[in-house]
């Protein structure tokens, strides 16, 4: 019986992990396969992958694998849901499904990388990724942003492939200049 897709991709994704060891070069070599996949999520989401809370942007995930090397993730944004100002500590391609994801960049000014205070940011610019788009980041230089969707425009549904499992990520304060490290929750598969 031949692999899914959802299949093909986690194990190609897995492998070129593993091969290249620069994120750019892995995200470079996994960008393409995410932006197959998107075009088959029908395929592989379940209705559980489509969960969402009222409250906040949803993260349901895909798969995680055992080892911890990556993780996929199915978000669900419904109008007006943003996450924080935050940075991943890795590397990532994100695909959107349906709707139009945006995402607000920032630049830190501040030279010392691995302070938590004295951090000041200021805005950079501004994403907008439609249905069948794709993008991808590294963890160095930090790559500082805030994604989700206004207010004024329909659900967001995207796919969020990471180099580590997605557990926590650093949130930054902008009027405090502060970093501080979060853990994130997620619904199981």
């Amino acid at each position: 019986m031949a692999a899914s897709p959802l299949e093909t991709f986690l194990s190609t994704a897995l492998e070129q992990s593993y091969a290249l060891s620069e994120p750019a070069d892995a995200v470079e070599a996994i960008a393409p396969l995410l932006l197959d996949l998107i075009q088959q999520a029908d395929t592989f989401l379940e209705p559980h992958h489509y969960r969402s809370d009222p409250h906040h942007y949803t993260r349901n995930l895909v798969y995680a694998a055992p080892d911890g090397r990556i993780s996929l993730y199915a978000l669900v944004w419904l109008p007006g849901q943003w996450t924080p100002v935050h940075d991943h500590g890795s590397w990532g391609v994100v695909g959107v499904l349906e709707g139009v994801l945006e995402e607000h960049s920032y630049v830190r000014l501040s030279p010392d990388r691995g302070a938590d205070t004295g951090i000041d940011l200021v805005r950079g610019g501004v994403i907008l990724l439609g249905p069948g788009s794709v993008t991808s980041f590294v963890p160095n230089p930090d790559h500082i942003h805030k994604t989700g969707v206004p207010s004024d425009r329909p659900v967001v549904i995207s796919l969020h492939l990471y180099g580590r499992t997605m557990n926590s990520f650093n949130t930054y304060d902008i009027a405090a200049g502060t970093r501080q490290r979060i853990e994130v929750a997620h619904n199981e598969s």
